[in-house]
């Protein structure tokens, strides 16, 4: 009866992820063991496998505790001003990836050995480059080429994925600063808007 209680006690699989979580970001995936995992969050071995059938399962559930991404457009356009409303959409960006420093690089980390992992991370920047397309878009007064908006977005996206893929726990000051980070959001929106942009489609 007490086996059957553990099996089903959801702060268990919480134990057990938050453990993996630890364990992989000290030592790597690969050289930690399940047994460790198990003793770190307090339980059975046999409990990990039941949660996690097998041990990259762990990575995947892990992919699902990093922060949402998706963010409304209308939260952070500044009608008329590209550049504005880029900083906006780049500072909620920024401020979920500091709510999971660790994982995220965890996950950065081993995705060059899991194609799960490296899987949802692509998704993620198919977000992210989503999301910078559609306030580019809502923001601008005018018509935009098609072509020199996708090419922003993807920009963009490469330089805010960058940053987040090397962020380290705690520590902020040796990734790209919001300063920095600021200049590329300008020069993005410079190349869209200013004087030497692509001249606007034709209607």
């Amino acid at each position: 009866m007490r086996l059957t209680k553990k099996k089903t006690d959801p702060s268990a699989r919480e134990r057990i992820l938050a453990a993996a979580e630890e364990l992989f970001a000290e030592s790597g995936f690969d050289a930690t063991p399940t047994s460790k995992i198990a003793a770190r969050a307090g339980v059975p071995k046999g409990l990990v496998h039941y949660y996690f059938q097998r041990k990259p399962d762990l990575l995947g559930a892990l992919v699902e505790r990093l922060p949402d991404e998706h963010i409304e457009t209308a939260g952070v356009v500044v009608p008329g001003d590209v550049a504005a409303s880029l900083r906006r959409l780049v500072a909620e960006l920024d401020a979920r990836m500091r709510a999971s420093y660790l994982l995220s690089h965890l996950l950065w980390r081993e995705a060059d050995t899991h194609t799960a992992v490296r899987d949802a991370l692509q998704a993620r920047f198919g977000t992210v480059v989503d999301q910078v397309r559609a306030v580019i878009m809502a923001a601008s007064t005018g018509s935009l080429p098609v072509a020199a908006v996708d090419t922003a977005s993807g920009l963009l996206a490469l330089a805010v994925s960058y940053r987040h893929s090397v962020a380290r726990h705690g520590v902020s000051e040796d990734v790209a600063s919001s300063e920095t980070m600021d200049r590329e959001v300008d020069f993005v929106a410079g190349a869209l808007t200013g004087p030497s942009a692509p001249a606007p489609l034709a209607q």
